[in-house]
């Protein structure tokens, strides 16, 4: 019994933090730093800050996955964040949908390019 108790407790130590620091959207091309580092799970001031700096040091962002250019970010970070990250202006549905919209290849294959 004592087992199954310290197990439940154990798995509620683990879920509650994940549960508590849900992201909450934002649109990561209009928000300050501040903003993004209190909406986004896993982001604080540092890579918030990085954030804004990328973005103003090349534009706005077009897709979620364009926060990987943004050094300490990775995939995971992304895919955590990623039904939270906004990218447009306008109500979030749309914003958020642009963000979950999977990125194009950049180019094409060689098996591409012959069934062309």
């Amino acid at each position: 019994m004592l087992n199954k108790l310290a197990a439940v407790a154990f798995a509620l130590a683990v879920a509650l933090p994940g549960l508590l620091l849900a992201a909450t959207p934002v649109n990561i091309n209009q928000a300050d730093a501040a903003t993004i580092a209190k909406s986004l799970d896993g982001i604080g001031p540092a890579k918030a800050e990085a954030i804004v700096a990328w973005r103003e040091a090349h534009g706005p962002f077009k897709k979620a996955d364009d926060l990987k250019h943004v050094k300490g970010i990775g995939k995971a970070t992304i895919e955590r964040n990623r039904s939270a990250i906004q990218l447009a202006a306008g109500d979030g549905a749309d914003a958020v949908a642009q963000a979950d919209a999977p990125a194009k290849a950049a180019h094409k294959s060689k098996q591409d390019k012959v069934e062309e």
